[in-house]
């Protein structure tokens, strides 16, 4: 093979040359940047549970009767959210065995409304696995977090609305509790973010009710593939509960995520397959230029075998070069995108604010869009554009093997 012919053919038909490497490269980058923002909104809505360690939480929600559809005319006070609503001790012996639960957390979420106002108070328990609202502790932006009676911590801008400092008191229901720290919520963990965080035991005396009171458990699983699984055990032993994942934030997402799933590759295959017709009509239809070329190599003794490894060879490298460039088009569009934020719908029964106050508050998560090209993409999009390059100088070889030098001469 005479590889200085090949680079000289290159660069003396530069046009058709530039022409199908950027074909190629705008194919890769579309396939890239498209599945990339297919995965990215897929890791949006497993975010919130990534960023508090749980794989599901499970709630109670309050059992409405025939024409108990209005809320009562008083809600001064400490109360239960009403998605919120306390489990029984059995309950929460039978969640603590189920299969397939790794490890298990318990939480009180308690509302108080004022003559104006109302806030969201958690109680944890500190030693129990870091998971759901726990986490919290990991989220201290300033003091430290709550670990002894009458102590709280507050969520930084409740803080900053507030203006409470740390060594402040703070009355909640008519007790006084001690400001030890303050808190910063972390990005997409809006699922365990209230106003106030304190010992469990603080809030059950708050709720007035048994001291092993709890409305929220979080659970971790050995297997997080067995979510669905999981979540029919669990329904089949308790009733009336509800069970939110990763996959309730996707339900809620809608058409994006519904589109992103079932058609990002459909979409980016399509992109791409413009771009290899593209180059095969370029190529094909310039072997009519080249014709005077194949028919004095074939006068000169080349053969068949020979023609079709140049223009396969002359093809492959137009096609890891195209390729090449658009691996690196795809991940710079694909950083781009990362710059977006997006909202994400928050489940009704995992947000804790009163439905009535809403409208003041948005209940939606805002995050970034977790866009990032991996290396598996990267290499397939690779290897397609490989492929791409071989089928094409085949196709190529095989029109020229009908090509005879007395045919084509006859024709100049």
């Amino acid at each position: 093979m005479y590889y200085p012919y090949i680079v000289k053919e290159l660069g003396h038909r530069h046009n058709r040359t530039i022409v199908n490497i950027f074909g190629i490269a705008v194919g890769i980058a579309l396939f890239i940047s498209i599945n990339a923002l297919s995965s990215a909104y897929k890791k949006a809505a497993q975010q919130p549970f990534q960023d508090i360690g749980a794989d599901l939480i499970v709630q109670r929600t309050t059992q409405q009767t025939a024409g108990s559809g209005s809320q009562p005319k008083s809600m001064r006070g400490i109360r239960l959210p009403f998605s919120n609503q306390l489990f029984s001790d059995t309950d929460i012996a039978v969640l603590r065995h189920i299969d397939g639960v790794e490890a298990s957390a318990q939480a009180l979420l308690l509302w108080e409304f004022t003559k104006t106002d109302f806030i969201t108070i958690m109680g944890v328990d500190v030693s129990q696995p870091p998971l759901g609202a726990l986490k919290a502790k990991n989220w201290i932006y300033k003091g430290r977090f709550p670990e002894k009676q009458g102590e709280i911590a507050v969520e930084k801008h409740f803080a900053k609305f507030r203006k409470l400092k740390i060594g402040n008191s703070f009355i909640i229901d008519q007790q006084i509790f001690k400001v030890v720290g303050t808190i910063e919520i972390k990005e997409g963990a809006q699922v365990a973010a209230v106003n106030i965080y304190m010992p469990i035991t603080n809030a059950q005396i708050l709720l007035g009710k048994k001291l092993s009171a709890i409305n929220i458990i979080y659970l971790r699983l050995n297997n997080p593939s067995m979510q669905n699984q999981i979540k029919s055990r669990i329904s089949s032993k308790i009733k009336n509960v509800s069970i939110n994942s990763s996959d309730s934030f996707l339900e809620l997402m809608g058409g994006v995520s519904m589109i992103s799933e079932k058609f990002a590759l459909i979409a980016s295959l399509t992109g791409l397959a413009g771009a290899i017709l593209l180059i095969m009509k370029t190529m094909i239809s310039n072997l009519v230029e080249r014709s005077h070329d194949i028919g004095i190599l074939k006068a000169l003794g080349w053969t068949k075998t020979d023609i079709q490894k140049q223009l396969m060879i002359e093809t492959l490298i137009q096609t890891i070069i195209g390729g090449s460039l658009g691996i690196l088009m795809g991940y710079l569009i694909s950083s781009g995108l990362g710059f977006l934020w997006i909202s994400i719908p928050v489940p009704g029964e995992m947000n804790f604010i009163p439905a009535m106050a809403r409208h003041a508050q948005d209940a939606n998560q805002i995050v970034r869009l977790p866009v990032s090209v991996s290396l598996s993409l990267a290499a397939s999009a690779m290897g397609i554009s490989i492929i791409t390059g071989g089928i094409t100088g085949f196709i190529l070889g095989q029109k020229t093997s009908k090509m005879k030098p007395a045919d084509i001469f006859r024709q100049l």
